[in-house]
């Protein structure tokens, strides 16, 4: 991916009176669109500080911001791309400079390919969907633990990686790439969970199902929702809400002794 070299923006803060005070914050990598900015919202209702992660959709996570600011929550937005470590090394200075201490690390960002099958991929494609989708997460999960691990004098936390229920069933025919570099995320999180569940760090996945975002439009099938949904058992897509709903959840209180788990909300299929 290319980076534009935009650094931060400054924090907004609420009002003095906003009502809400908050005592922790978390990181969501992609959190400008789609379930990242369900993610970025729902955490601050629940009393969160967000840090909004975006690679080009400045705009939207501006607006993500506003929206936190405008309901008394406190929120930066904080360009960023997740396949490059100098780049999420300054995510999570700028979290931690402008922010309450961080809790929490949502590791939302990915991307797909074109729809077509393996053999008709670039290497290219191959390797930008594996370079963001897995290797991204992976190293934001161990700055992520350099940061929260009791072994480096952290406060603990939790990670949540978002991996895609396209893990389980393949991608034959479409995302084969972006199935494998999810399958990767599952075993990533199984493993980092057992490494550091002593170090006070949960860490837990997400496997969200067919999803009403904008992913589908920007692979070039604006109908692909309308055609895969009748083979859900539920007969419809998800909201981006309903896929937050599970990963604030995870890390929450309420969560204090899931670690390892990898969440279907694909709605039965």
């Amino acid at each position: 991916m290319v980076n534009s070299g935009e650094k931060s923006h400054p924090a907004l803060f609420p009002p003095s009176n906003a009502g809400i005070k908050m005592k922790k914050s978390m990181i969501v990598t992609g959190g400008s669109r789609g379930i990242g900015a369900a993610v970025s919202r729902l955490a601050a209702a629940r009393g969160f500080a967000v840090c909004v992660n975006y690679q080009n959709a400045r705009e939207a996570a501006d607006s993500v911001v506003a929206d936190i600011v405008a309901a008394g929550g406190q929120a930066v937005a904080v360009q960023g791309d997740v396949s490059n470590e100098e780049d999420i090394k300054r995510l999570f200075d700028t979290a931690e400079t402008e922010l309450p201490p961080l809790a929490s690390v949502v590791n939302n960002a990915g991307i797909v390919s074109s729809l077509k099958r393996l053999d008709q991929k670039s290497a290219d494609d191959i390797r930008r969907t594996i370079n963001v989708n897995l290797t991204g997460v992976a190293l934001c999960c161990a700055e992520a633990v350099r940061r929260l691990s009791t072994k480096y004098g952290g406060p603990g936390g939790s990670i949540v990686n978002v991996s895609s229920a396209a893990a389980r069933i393949g991608g034959a025919n479409e995302w084969i790439d972006y199935a494998a570099s999810k399958g990767g995320i599952d075993t990533l999180t199984l493993g980092l969970a057992a490494e550091v569940g002593a170090e006070g760090i949960r860490v837990n996945a997400v496997r969200p199902g067919l999803t009403d975002t904008d992913i589908h439009a920007a692979a070039g099938a604006p109908d692909r929702m309308a055609t895969i949904a009748p083979n859900i058992p539920m007969k419809r897509a998800a909201s981006p809400e309903e896929i937050a709903n599970a990963i604030v959840w995870l890390t929450s209180d309420e969560a204090s002794y899931v670690n390892g788990s990898i969440l279907d909300v694909a709605g039965g299929r």
